[in-house]
């Protein structure tokens, strides 16, 4: 049993799931950002822009039901939320050209810094001795 825990200690301690655990977490509450940028600010627009409705709101009722809101609709019965899935098709939408974004500017970064000349480095110990060498007796 020591054993599988030294082994899960180390697993869990590496660098790798460390930055997986910070990404899921940043990624979370850079998803919430997100859900408010569409839900707040770009929604309204395009509700406003479609009849001035909650865009959340549009929907197909399949039980018959006369409900005004997506949420009465759904108590009475099954219904087609063709609103609420444009909002969160949306959301991703934004997301991903967000990422695609990002991962274009580290790749840009990352070609910069592969492009950059480099330095070369020292020439060996033995090389600079022969150098000197060479040197004094030129002189």
């Amino acid at each position: 049993m020591s054993g599988f825990v030294q082994e899960f200690k180390e697993f869990a301690v590496k660098g790798n799931v460390m930055d997986l655990a910070v990404g899921v977490i940043i990624g979370g509450a850079f998803g919430k950002i997100v859900d408010s940028i569409v839900g707040d600010l770009i929604m309204p627009v395009v509700g406003k822009i479609f009849g001035g409705l909650d865009f959340n709101n549009y929907f197909i009722a399949l039980s018959g039901q006369t409900a005004t809101t997506l949420v009465e609709a759904k108590k009475a019965g099954a219904v087609f939320a063709y609103g609420s899935f444009i909002t969160i098709a949306l959301n991703f939408i934004i997301l991903a050209f967000i990422i695609f974004l990002m991962v274009k500017q580290m790749n840009r970064l990352k070609r910069e810094e592969a492009a950059a000349p480099a330095e070369p480095p020292p020439p060996p110990e033995d090389v600079v001795l022969l150098r000197e060498i060479r040197d004094s007796l030129k002189k």
